[in-house]
């Protein structure tokens, strides 16, 4: 047991504990659960419905922590409802795209009452009664509509309460407070600080200006009812990952973990450094449950994701009107006067700021290659005894390019497989369905990269009209070598001789013998970065359209993040991050309207995603007893 979870178990063990007999709770007890369990399954449900409960004890039958005595953590928030929300749900969605994730997506649009306390299962009816009461009783005085005002700083934006208001709001926090502490045996504290509602937090300084500018498309005098909703969460996984399942996953293994598609898993990020590449060990919020399970069938989800609703209290506000005067400010988004009372959602805006998206990278991950599937000894099972090459299975390819050095060569510099092939094909297809128009295609001068571009110009329908680019520069951190050698790469003279489309006139911007073996991972930083930089130098002039990289695992973070002026990631955690790049992942960075600034947003096409194929034998398989 953790030394954390030793002492949540101490602090609840010495409460003395009572019994509620809510008519939920009969009927379970009825059924034969133990009380504490029934109890436990109400309070994970929200206390909402006998079914519910039910639903929960019967997916939990086999949760290890089933009697474990610790309870919910809960939280009282203010939240909007009606038109308002709906804006700032929009601002929320736009911001994730143009501007990646801050600290604010984990959570729902709220301003804070009370931050998260204890309070045990048999006593959470008790906050219901207490949260109704202390409503009522400020129902009279609670504002009939809340001022709010837009702050911005450099880590930080959302919109600050007026301090006249935000003293009715506090007053309603001290008192559920007071009565939860004493009639609940809660240690309760409202929150006495500017009260705020959060837009954005922790994002990178140069992404300021978008998100001001979406911020204002806000107008914060929208119609909108508040409530103040209590929620809980389990307190052992304050600080763990949450990732949701997109596909179900039926266990091979008896570690494995059973997860269906919407299943949200808890990951603790410290205990995944000796999991094997491309699993992740997690417990299951659905069942309790924990075990392994492949991390491309997850995607990251928000923290308040796995949270409960219990109650709310809904305060009802005076009728308002919302039609617009001539007094009301106006704000200039993109030269534009804009009134932010006339209804304008963040969507709206986006014909305004997509005129200020010029051009496009995308940067990705070569296709599988062969070595992949067979192992480093991939050649030795595909040559005869006379040392020619035949396919030893389907997934190898039909036939190896013609080099003019040893066949030996391709044990450093491997194909694609067919299904790496494959997967090229199809992402390329993907992007002519989505319209995407690639102007330049560059590639590291790995086999398998000029492969994966070759196959994506054909899905693409490009491949005799825009040549491949051959740039060393792009090769992956030298470091990974096995070899602790350069590899012997096929000339560009080869490559068009075997019918790759290769642009014969290009010259690299960084020669191929000024790659170094073993050399730092700053070293490596710097020369992408370097690469990248004159990449997008060269192209400058030369029109719009979408510049295609085709790298390694290795080079999505330090181009993109040398692109779009962010620090490069710390070398200690490098190599687990690159290990969770698959085949043909990809990062997709848009040039804004500023000359030369650029910020990273969502791909143009989805990912894709497969399982594994196993070898079969079906004479061990089928013949043997």
């Amino acid at each position: 047991m953790a030394v954390a979870e030793a002492q949540l178990y101490a602090k609840v063990s010495s409460k003395h504990r009572s019994r509620s007999t809510s008519a939920l709770l009969e009927p379970l007890l009825a059924k034969g659960f133990p009380a504490h369990i029934a109890q436990k399954a109400l309070v994970a449900t929200g206390q909402k419905t006998i079914e519910d409960a039910a639903k929960w004890l019967h997916s939990h039958c086999n949760d290890p922590s089933l009697d474990d005595p610790i309870p919910q953590e809960y939280a009282l928030y203010l939240c909007p409802t009606g038109r308002l929300h709906s804006r700032l749900q929009d601002f929320w969605k736009e911001s994730k795209r143009q501007c990646g994730k801050n600290r604010a997506h984990e959570v729902f649009p709220h301003v804070t009452l009370c931050d998260f306390f204890t309070c045990e299962d048999q006593k959470v009816e008790l906050l219901y009664d207490i949260l109704k009461r202390v409503g009522d009783s400020f129902s009279q005085s609670f504002p009939p509509s809340i001022s709010l005002t837009l702050h911005a700083s450099p880590s930080y934006l959302g919109f600050f309460i007026d301090d006249s208001q935000a003293n009715v709001l506090k007053e309603f926090a001290v008192a559920f407070s007071s009565e939860a502490s004493a009639l609940a045996d809660c240690h309760v504290k409202p929150s006495l600080k500017q009260f705020h509602l959060t837009l954005a937090h922790r994002f990178y300084p140069h992404h300021q200006k978008t998100l001001e500018q979406l911020a204002k498309c806000i107008n914060p005098g929208e119609p909108c009812q508040w409530v103040a909703a209590l929620y809980s969460r389990d307190m052992r996984f304050v600080h763990y990952q949450r990732l949701r399942a997109l596909f179900q996953y039926k266990p091979q293994n008896i570690d494995e973990l059973m997860i269906n598609a919407g299943d949200l898993i808890y990951v603790d990020p410290t205990q995944q450094c000796d999991v094997s590449e491309g699993w992740v060990i997690g417990t299951s919020h659905r069942t309790g449950c924990r075990g392994f399970l492949p991390e491309n069938y997850t995607e990251k989800a928000h923290e308040s994701d796995t949270w409960v609703k219990h109650r709310e209290y809904v305060f009802e506000s005076a009728s308002r009107s919302f039609t617009t005067t001539g007094k009301e400010p106006k704000v200039k988004l993109n030269g534009e006067a804009h009134n932010p009372s006339t209804p304008r959602s963040v969507t709206n805006v986006l014909s305004l700021q997509n005129t200020a998206l010029r051009r496009g990278v995308l940067v990705m991950r070569h296709g599988e290659r062969v070595d992949q599937v067979f192992g480093k000894s991939w050649l030795q099972q595909c040559l005869t005894s006379d040392g020619k090459y035949y396919r030893a299975d389907l997934n190898f390819p039909s036939s190896l390019p013609r080099r003019k050095d040893s066949m030996k060569q391709f044990e450093c510099d491997p194909p694609l497989s067919c299904c790496g092939i494959f997967q090229s094909r199809l992402i390329g297809e993907a992007l002519l369905d989505q319209e995407v128009t690639v102007s330049y295609v560059y590639s590291s001068p790995a086999l398998c990269c000029v492969q994966t571009a070759q196959h994506m110009l054909q899905g693409l329908k490009l491949n005799q009209k825009v040549k491949i680019r051959v740039e060393p520069g792009l090769f992956e951190w030298t470091k990974w070598e096995a070899s602790r050698a350069i590899p012997n790469f096929m000339t560009v003279a080869e490559l068009v001789e075997a019918s790759y489309n290769v642009d014969q006139s290009y010259r690299g911007n960084c020669p191929l013998s000024s790659l170094v073996p073993s050399e730092s991972y700053e070293d490596y930083v710097s020369r992408s970065s370097a690469v990248i930089k004159q990449i997008i130098t060269a192209c400058l002039s030369k029109g719009k359209g979408v510049i295609l990289i085709v790298g390694h695992g290795s080079s999505l973070a330090p181009l993109t993040r040398a692109l779009t002026g962010l620090p490069s990631r710390d070398s200690g955690n490098f190599t687990q991050m690159v290990r969770k790049i698959p085949s043909l992942g990809m990062c997709f960075c848009e040039e804004l309207n500023e000359e030369n600034k650029w910020q990273m947003v969502n791909p143009p096409v989805k990912t894709l995603t497969h399982g594994a194929n196993a070898a079969f034998n079906w004479r061990n398989t089928i013949m043997e007893d």
